[in-house]
């Protein structure tokens, strides 16, 4: 997972719409090249963004491991705990489940 910091650049990276209509490919092809992210703005304010299909994957996994995270705070504060035993046990029923 990527962790630098993004510098964000207000002539390079955010955009009026009507820009972003009229070169679209361009833009296209540079955010799948250099994983670019653009901020696309209209009536002057920030109307959308376009990321690459790296960053939305990363997004996405960061979005499940979090939300794995919140639910196991909430089973545990809820007393619902697994033994290392039944984790195993779980963990080989699932995996055999998958592997079918």
């Amino acid at each position: 997972m990527r962790t630098e910091l993004i510098d964000i650049s207000v002539s390079r990276d955010i955009i009026h719409v009507c820009q972003f209509k009229a070169s679209l490919a361009n833009y296209l092809k540079d955010n799948k090249e250099n994983n670019n992210s653009l901020i696309i703005k209209q009536s002057g304010k920030p109307a959308g963004v376009l990321i690459s299909l790296l960053e939305l994957a990363e997004l996405r996994n960061t979005k499940l491991f979090i939300n794995s995270i919140l639910r196991g705070l909430k089973n545990s504060g809820e007393g619902e705990l697994y033994s290392t035993s039944l984790l195993k046990q779980e963990l080989k029923k699932t995996r055999a489940k998958k592997n079918m």
